[in-house]
Parts: C-alpha cells; structure tokens; sequence
C-alpha cells in the first residue's frame, strides 16, 4: 500500500507521539509508524510514571521544563486525563550539586527552598538524609504510559494516521521529501518531510548523512518497593539522591499509584543491542536497590515487588537531538532524562517540520554542535 502525506513520522514513543500530536493539531496531513504494538515494553517510554522536575543545575534546561510544564498542562486540556500530577521534588546529597541546582533556579526564577537534614526528615519521615536537600515545588510525576497512549488517540483524533506494529521501516530521500518502506507491513509512505524519533534504533533508521553524534544504548532497570505507610497524608516526593561517594552515583525514586515505590540507578546499565538483548533483572543491581532502600528509605519494605527494564540512548554530553538535515528531522537521543520535556520537545519537531519557529531553538541540541 503507498500512501502519500506531508510528514511521516517513524517511531511512535513519547517524542514521535508527542510531535504528531502536535503536527495533526496544526492541520498536517501526519502519518506515524510504530514498529511494535502500541504501549510496547521494547523501547524507553513505557512504566507507569517518570519523573518532572525544573531542578537541573543547568539554567536552558530549566529554561525547557519551565516551557514544558505549561505545555503539559495544554496537553491534558486536550486529552481531557491527568498526566502530569504535582508531588514537589526533592534533590539531596552532594552540597556542590546542590549549590549548581539552587543557582541555575535561582537565575530562571523558579521557587525552591534548601532543608537541613532534619528538616528534611522532619517533613519526609519516610526518607533519610545526611546532607541538605533541595525543595522544589513543581516537581512531580509524568503518568508515562497514559500519556504516550493520550498523545497517539489525540493526534488521531486530529486526523493524523497512526500504524502500528509496521516492522522496521527504511527511510530515505526521494526527490525534495523522503519515502518510508516498512516491508513487513507491505506500506510505502511518501512525504515531503521525515520525523525521526525512533529511539535506540536511530542511528538504524536515519541516513548515514545525517551525523549523528556518537550513542550508546543501555540497559536500565528500576524496582518498586511497598511503602510501609499507603494510607499516610505526606505524599512521597520525586527525589534525586547525588551521591558524592566514589563508585556510588546517582539514585532516583518515586511513588507511582498502584505500584510502590520506584527507585532506580542512572546510567549504570551495560551496553546492550535493542534488537537482541533480554529483558531479565540484574540480580546484583536488584541487591544494590535493595541495600540502598535499606539505608535511605525507612518508610518501605525492602523487598522487591516487581522491577522492570528500559533503554537509554545516550550522547557523549547527554544533550538531545534535536535538529533538521534536509527533509529530515532527528529527535532522539534523549540520554535517560528527556520524557518530562515531551510536549516541549514535541513542539520542537513540530516546527522543524513545518519550517517554522514558535518556540526558541537549542543550539546545543544541533547536529552540528
């Protein structure tokens, strides 16, 4: 089957969803290909919560997130659910990263307040802390897979056209636009402009002339723990722990309704093939999460309830992609940190593919940076 369109855009994650939405809503004729079914475990989109956050000790992200938060809220305007639900965040550990966070706030306006220890744990007894923290209000949690599902129906519903399940799909150049063949799908789609948002597969999916930045994929996992306390009045916060300790890293956690207590580490899987590699526990990781809720989590049961895996595909700075060569637009490279920028990185594409620019572009996420 051919079908013909303004853009196509291949990879239906957060970012691809996320710019159809967007794209359909403007009155582009949008066709979207998924290689797998929808609300598929393979890629970085799927869980049951993400973190929000504006506390970056870097003043253009916070810069991102503060645009992105009044996004998410037209989103759910839209889609008529909550996505975005406020819990307050919370930054902990390493003073110097504190100090980095509490400045680049500082510059951008956003509210924050730093805790003593026992202040912290004085408002968060199911915590511990052994350094200051730093509170920020309008931090939360992302509802992951109902978001990814939300943008799919509402770009839908705004008369884009969304394949699931395609295969893999080719894209190339063909006169001024680009055509996408997914053979598995018999489907050929010829547009004058691609959306590349494939993920860990897009150094397989965008042309070689692209050039990409160097990426790495990784296997990440995260575990929930049962909360001692379901029914107590302090809402858990979104927290970031910077371990400053050698060998120890980031550890970061959140509730999600109906599963627990999220905690996972932060770049500390392998490298992996996201076409062959297993979806199994690291059962020594799964023991750090647990000594670590043993140490800094007094309000769980430290025994694992369920745990799952996830990639990151990662820049050698741990900025995104986000650029246009020719008819193509790259949006991927999102380094284990990107889902709570998803309307704004959206809204980015968006405008990469029309040519057109609503919002600021971010120089330091250009291909040629």
């Amino acid at each position: 089957m051919r079908v013909d369109c303004d853009v196509v855009v291949v990879g239906a994650g957060a970012m691809g969803s996320s710019a159809a939405w967007w794209l359909a809503r403007r009155g582009v004729d949008v066709v979207v290909l998924e290689q797998f079914e929808q609300g598929h475990v393979r890629g970085s989109s799927h869980g049951g919560s993400r973190i929000f956050r504006l506390a970056y000790p870097d003043v253009e992200y916070v810069a991102l997130a503060q645009m992105a938060l009044t996004l998410w809220r037209e989103l759910e305007d839209d889609a008529g659910v909550p996505l975005l639900e406020t819990t307050g965040g919370l930054d902990h550990g390493d003073p110097s990263m504190i100090d980095a966070v509490s400045g680049a706030l500082r510059a951008r306006g956003a509210a924050f307040e730093v805790l003593s220890p026992d202040a912290a744990r004085e408002r968060w007894p199911a915590m511990d802390f052994d350094r200051a923290g730093l509170v920020q209000p309008d931090a939360g949690r992302c509802r992951a897979d109902a978001t990814v599902r939300a943008l799919q129906h509402r770009a839908a519903a705004h008369g884009a056209a969304v394949h699931f399940s395609t295969g893999a799909a080719v894209v190339a150049e063909r006169g001024e636009g680009v055509v996408a063949r997914c053979p598995y799908a018999d489907l050929e789609v010829l547009a004058r402009a691609a959306v590349v948002t494939a993920g860990a597969w897009i150094d397989r999916v965008a042309p070689p002339h692209i050039g990409l930045p160097p990426l790495h994929v990784t296997q990440e996992q995260i575990v929930h723990f049962a909360p001692r306390d379901e029914t107590g009045d302090v809402e858990w916060p979104s927290f970031i722990h910077h371990r400053s300790e050698v060998g120890e890293g980031v550890v970061y956690g959140l509730r999600t309704p109906g599963e627990g207590i999220k905690v996972g580490g932060h770049h500390e899987g392998p490298v992996v093939d996201p076409d062959t590699r297993g979806f199994d526990l690291d059962p020594a990781r799964v023991d750090e999460s647990v000594r670590y809720a043993q140490r800094w989590l007094p309000g769980v049961e430290p025994v694992p309830m369920f745990g799952v895996t996830c990639l990151y595909t990662t820049t050698p700075t741990e900025d995104f992609v986000v650029d246009r060569r020719g008819p193509f637009v790259i949006g991927s490279a999102c380094s284990g940190h990107g889902f709570k920028f998803t309307p704004a990185i959206g809204l980015l594409l968006a405008d990469l593919a029309m040519s057109v620019t609503t919002v600021p572009r971010i120089a330091r996420f250009g291909l040629s940076r």
